[in-house]
């Protein structure tokens, strides 16, 4: 038994707007513990979309539809799944009161068109829409079938989902236990290198777990079926905490969190300060921190030193140094950790400096060489070096490092 999203508009199709409610649903289902395998995106055409029709009822016993209800001679969800199963469209009375009474509110007379959307398969019940013109329907076209339709607007569709669908689909006997999920975070670690450690666990029944691949992190995702929360995460816990111990540092951690908000807390705890140097990020290892509420207790500030003459004038960095191993350095990176860690009077501090292309790579730095300098409290510094890759795009780059240094002054506070 399972449900399947089917989001009908050219527009999705064309790239126009983010697919939101298909997301939406998702998560709904699973709060409900209604499996769902499979979504489709079709375009306003009558044809493909009984294909549509066609295959989903064939595998799924829950057909939800969004988009498609409007009052415009594209929008044909409607009428087009009376027409599949062969039921004529009958005006419904009340569905046209509201609409016009709708359109009194707001000061606008109705149109003649606007009476398309009183038009409802005979048989079906109608799904009121409080917040808009269109409603939508449940219908059982035959009894291993149910069928809902929303409108595509995101606030008109939730609302009428948690007011009707929720409601309908547990007195059918739906959503009597829900899926609960814990995603682990990991960083430092390839995807393949992670999967090998942990294969044995992609067999387990119930909880299930999954890898997923991000930029530069791997997420493994725990999910349970139960009849509460308090029951998932009974069967999620003891899977969690082998997990974690396989992963070991790599793992950073879970669900919300960010590796900004983990060094942020780890910071706190220890009473410590951070200040960083940035050159080909940009200031944007000091936009991650400050993401975070209360970052002020434990970042004090930064300099974005992406002018060499900033590096010297500022940060200290020796210009013998940037003249004789360049701007983008392990000693530079250093010089730069180091000096901001003085100027700012930090317990630590981070530096990052690379190449972040497209262009200003060469054989000996190419494109995506980065160094991080961190300076620790006793005033040793450090340096790491890392090649994020040549093809990576500019923006990708800039991130994957201000993540790294992170990741690197984490390992270091644990």
């Amino acid at each position: 038994m399972s449900a399947e999203i089917i989001c009908v508009g050219t527009e999705l199709l064309l790239g126009n707007i983010l697919n939101s409610n298909a997301q939406f649903l998702a998560q709904q289902l699973a709060m409900l513990g209604i499996p769902h395998y499979h979504q489709t995106v079709v375009g306003d055409n009558r044809e493909r979309l009984k294909q549509v029709i066609e295959i989903a009822g064939a595998r799924s016993q829950i057909l939800i539809f969004t988009g498609g209800l409007g009052p415009t001679p594209d929008d044909l969800t409607t009428e087009t799944i009376a027409e599949f199963f062969g039921v004529p469209l009958v005006e419904r009375s009340e569905v046209l009161e509201d609409i016009a009474s709708k359109y009194a509110q707001r000061g606008r007379i109705m149109t003649p068109s606007n009476r398309k959307q009183a038009l409802i398969p005979e048989g079906a019940e109608v799904l009121p829409n409080p917040a808009g013109t269109a409603p939508g329907i449940i219908w059982q076209p035959h009894p291993n079938l149910t069928i809902l339709t929303f409108p595509g607007v995101p606030g008109e569709m939730r609302r009428m989902w948690q007011d009707t669908a929720i409601p309908y689909l547990k007195s059918i006997g739906w959503g009597k236990q829900i899926i609960y999920s814990r995603m682990l975070r990991f960083w430092g670690i390839p995807e393949s290198a992670l999967a090998e450690k942990v294969v044995t666990f992609f067999d387990l029944p119930n909880p299930t777990v999954a890898p997923y691949a991000g930029q530069g992190e791997v997420k493994l995702r725990i999910s349970a079926l139960a009849s509460s929360p308090t029951e998932a995460k009974e069967l999620i816990n003891p899977v969690e905490e082998k997990l974690r111990q396989i992963g070991g540092l790599d793992c950073y951690g879970a669900d919300d969190d960010t590796i900004a908000s983990v060094v942020g807390k780890l910071l706190l705890n220890a009473g410590a300060t951070l200040s960083v140097a940035e050159s080909c990020t940009g200031g944007g290892l000091g936009q991650m921190l400050t993401t975070i509420a209360g970052s002020s207790n434990y970042f004090v500030g930064g300099i974005i030193s992406y002018d060499n003459q900033v590096k010297v004038s500022l940060l200290g960095v020796n210009p013998e140094d940037l003249a004789q191993h360049g701007a983008v350095s392990a000693v530079v990176a250093q010089q730069m950790a180091k000096g901001v860690q003085k100027l700012l009077g930090t317990s630590w501090a981070l530096s990052i400096t690379g190449i972040a292309g497209p262009g200003g790579g060469t054989d000996a730095k190419p494109v995506g060489l980065v160094y991080i300098g961190l300076a620790a409290p006793d005033k040793n510094t450090e340096s790491f070096k890392y090649q994020l890759g040549s093809q990576q795009e500019r923006s990708l780059i800039r991130q994957m490092s201000a993540c790294q240094a992170l990741d690197r002054l984490r390992r270091k506070l644990l």
